[in-house]
């Protein structure tokens, strides 16, 4: 399949959405699989491989991407001018959001608040003065909320339209056919021999639209994988009654524009959500989560982060220590972008950013993300 393919597998498998869901191409698909022998010999593990979704774009890559090419489709279909979105201060989706937004000619407002400081941080913070991202900082959630509605009257005073909202994580029934997608390619890889049917599917879980697409991709094409699902955000926002929710919606949406869209009946039965890595709060990073990072690095050279794929592989790694893995192939998706930004962030200058950001830069980097501690910079 060629990079930046108009025909992916859900639109070749189900024409009729290929008509009624808009997609604007922005990711070179599919993003590649490969071994990882190292952690499978340390580890005593039958077979591991990783799904590399930090390859998704240029210049930055990761999960997001799936999200954003229906999210933005039906926001240029819409002839939104703008749209809106929120995240932490280091966000990911917001700086994807608002890099992939710019590409497509659309203005983004991204609405960010506090987290606990990391060297990623205040990169992604510097991207977004090349991204062209109109920041706001909010010290507490009420304050956010009523910025929203603020900045969603400005905007529609400023462009003649109301911004898009995309919630964090673009974790909507729309957003998540992303992963839908995602599921029927990796069958398509499988199919081609570049890795076994996997019998476990590690992730992290934060807003849910990455596991909740997954699944029913994978359950639409006869794929019947545990997932485990790692928690990396308060409970309140991951767990069980809200997945199966915006599992149901996800797929409710596809067979309402093609009612030949399978229905899986038990979305539930084949996810499992460990809790027991999240730490204390959300991007406060752990000791196993940052053994894993140093340890998927060391011996196979992949990168992951201390907020969420580091604590996504923590899973693994404590799973295979107990011996469930001897006898299974299991794949790792990682979600985290593979790109450099030293290209747009090494002359940027931090004051350029909003005063409520600034601190991020003058302040120490919680105690696990010092470089002593770290295993990659990036």
């Amino acid at each position: 399949m060629m990079s930046g393919c108009r025909n992916i597998p859900l639109f070749a498998g189900y024409p009729r959405l290929r008509q009624s869901l808009s997609r604007v191409v922005l990711a070179e698909l599919p993003t590649p699989v490969s071994r990882l022998k190292g952690l499978e010999k340390h580890l005593r593990i039958q077979r591991c491989d990783v799904k590399s979704d930090g390859f998704t774009a240029r210049p930055f890559g990761g999960n997001k991407i799936r999200k954003l090419e229906f999210l933005l489709g039906e926001a240029l279909s819409q002839k939104n001018r703008s749209v809106l979105t929120f995240g932490a201060a280091g966000s990911n989706h917001a700086l994807a959001t608002a890099l992939c937004a710019r590409k497509t000619g659309l203005r983004a407002v991204c609405l960010l608040a506090d987290q606990p400081n990391a060297r990623y941080v205040r990169r992604n913070l510097l991207a977004h003065l090349d991204a062209g991202s109109d920041l706001h900082g909010y010290a507490k959630s009420s304050a956010l909320k009523r910025g929203a509605l603020v900045q969603s009257l400005l905007e529609a005073m400023r462009t003649g339209r109301p911004p898009m909202i995309i919630p964090p994580g673009g974790s909507t029934p729309l957003g998540a056919c992303g992963f839908v997608n995602a599921g029927l390619e990796l069958k398509l890889q499988i199919d081609e021999g570049l890795l076994p049917k996997p019998d476990r599917i590690y992730v992290a879980l934060g807003t849910m639209g990455t596991a909740a697409g997954l699944l029913l991709g994978l359950q639409a094409v006869g794929l019947d994988p545990e997932l485990i699902g790692v928690r990396v955000v308060p409970e309140i926002m991951a767990n069980a009654r809200a997945f199966q929710r915006l599992y149901s919606r996800t797929r409710t949406l596809l067979r309402q524009k093609d009612p030949s869209f399978p229905f899986a009946e038990h979305g539930m039965k084949r996810l499992t959500i460990r809790n027991e890595f999240f730490g204390t709060k959300y991007a406060c990073f752990t000791d196993a989560g940052m053994e894993a990072v140093r340890l998927a690095f060391s011996l196979d050279g992949v990168h992951l982060d201390g907020t969420y794929t580091g604590k996504a592989m923590a899973a693994l790694i404590s799973d295979a220590r107990n011996g469930e893995l001897k006898d299974k192939n299991v794949l790792f998706w990682n979600t985290l972008n593979a790109r450099s930004l030293d290209g747009i962030t090494e002359h940027r200058n931090y004051r350029q950013l909003p005063g409520f950001f600034h601190r991020y830069f003058e302040e120490d980097v919680q105690p696990l993300d010092r470089p002593a501690e770290a295993a990659d910079s990036r």
